[in-house]
């Protein structure tokens, strides 16, 4: 274990600086595309309103905060290892998915799909580095098996599964699927067990009924990453 003040703690400590500091500000610039993006699936995008002034919606802050918060947990996680560059570019656009469906219920396309792309290219490039923690062929076959987990569930029963969760599944699979099957299991249980939790809790405080639809991306986000903050760990 390094000492205090070695080389290797101080790398660690600015790399978990670095990894704040990008989340704060990215952070701080989702409020507009999470306002302009929480519509019904058949409406238009809203009109973009100015980077100033007060927005119906999370506030700055509290994004901002939140998204620190993820990229600094997956900074001290994985550590120097390059699939960290993977994970702090995609914990944006993850806090954005998860407002939006907490905002209307769905999950965009416009978010879903680059969110796959992003994963999948992202860690093919960590791939070819030195030392990563996964495989990239492993992540493939965690998009497909977590894709086609969901797909069935979807088919199953479209009104609780939504193809937008579908579509997640895809980005959400690479992602865990990259430290293993184990990781993959790990995070996907995790998301059931999250929204289950959640749902149980609303149902204790009379807040929702049987019929109360409850966004289940917000799960599948927070499951995926629980099981990479594990992965990376274990890594």
């Amino acid at each position: 274990m390094p000492l205090i003040g070695s080389p290797a703690t101080l790398s660690t400590g600015a790399l978990i600086a670095v990894a704040t500091l990008w989340g704060a500000v990215t952070g701080a610039l989702l409020p507009r595309p999470a306002y302009r993006l929480s519509v019904e699936p058949d409406e238009p995008w809203r009109p973009g309103p100015g980077w100033a002034g007060v927005r119906p919606g999370p506030p700055a802050p509290l994004l901002a905060a939140v998204t620190a918060l993820v990229c600094a947990l997956l900074a001290a996680a994985t550590g120097t290892r390059p699939e960290l560059g993977a994970w702090l570019l995609l914990a944006p656009l993850g806090v954005l998915l998860a407002t939006v469906d907490f905002a209307v219920h769905r999950l965009p396309d416009v978010l879903t799909l680059p969110f796959a792309v992003l994963c999948a290219g992202a860690l093919g490039v960590a791939a070819l580095l030195p030392e990563p923690g996964g495989s990239w062929r492993s992540a493939g076959l965690g998009a497909l098996g977590m894709g086609a987990f969901y797909l069935v569930l979807h088919l199953a029963n479209s009104r609780a599964m939504g193809f937008g969760d579908v579509k997640l599944a895809l980005g959400l699979g690479a992602a865990l699927g990259w430290y293993g099957l184990g990781v993959l299991f790990i995070g996907v249980f995790a998301g059931v067990l999250l929204n289950g939790l959640f749902a149980l809790v609303l149902v204790v405080a009379r807040r929702a009924g049987r019929k109360t639809e409850i966004p289940f991306g917000p799960f599948m986000l927070l499951g995926a990453y629980a099981g990479v903050l594990l992965g990376a760990l274990a890594a």
